[in-house]
C-alpha cells in the first residue's frame, strides 16, 4: 500500500498537506513547518535547519510500520487507539528524528514533528482527527506488513 502526502500550503507555524492511498485521496493533514528539509541531506544539515518539536519531517520515502505501541499514548490512553492496543503508524529511519507517528490531533501545537490526519475545514486545522484516523487504521491494518509513505512539495 502507497501512502502519499503532498504538502499544499506551507505557513510559518504549520503545513497543511493532502494524503492519498494507491492514488485516491483520503484525508488531510497537519505537520509542523516545512523547514525545506529532504531525505537525502545529511543528518548534520539536518539538525542545523530543525527545531525541535516545530519542524515537518523530511521530503521523502518511508516504511510504515505498524507494530509500534506509543508510551506517550499507552499512559495517556486515549479512546480512539484502545481498540487498536495503542499501536499507531511510525515512520522508520527518519533521518534525524525519533518516534514519527501518524495520529489524531486538531492543531500544530499537536504534532510535536508528526503526522496529524483529519479535515481542513478551519485555517491551520484539522478537524474530526479521531474518525479519520480509525478510519485510515482500518485501511492500513489490510496490508499493514507493506506500507511506504512518500511526502513530497
Amino acid at each position: 500500500m502507497k501512502l502519499k502526502v503532498t504538502r499544499r500550503y506551507k505557513l510559518p507555524t504549520y503545513t497543511i498537506g493532502k494524503l492519498y492511498i494507491d492514488g485516491v485521496y483520503f484525508c488531510d493533514t497537519l505537520e509542523d513547518t516545512d523547514r525545506g528539509l529532504a531525505q537525502w541531506m545529511t543528518t548534520d544539515e539536518i539538525a542545523r535547519r530543525k527545531r525541535y518539536g516545530v519542524t515537518a519531517i523530511p521530503y521523502g520515502s518511508y516504511k510504515v510500520d505498524m507494530d509500534t505501541v506509543s508510551p506517550k499514548y499507552k499512559a495517556r490512553n486515549p479512546q480512539y487507539t484502545r481498540p487498536y492496543g495503542h499501536k499507531l503508524p511510525r515512520l522508520l529511519n527518519v533521518k534525524g528524528y525519533e518516534g514519527v507517528l501518524i495520529h489524531a490531533g486538531n492543531t500544530a501545537n499537536d504534532t510535536y514533528g508528526c503526522i496529524l490526519v483529519g479535515r481542513n475545514t478551519v485555517k491551520g486545522k484539522v478537524l474530526q482527527s479521531q474518525a479519520t484516523w480509525r478510519a485510515l487504521m482500518d485501511r492500513l491494518l489490510t496490508d499493514r506488513n507493506n506500507i511506504t509513505l512518500e511526502i513530497v512539495p
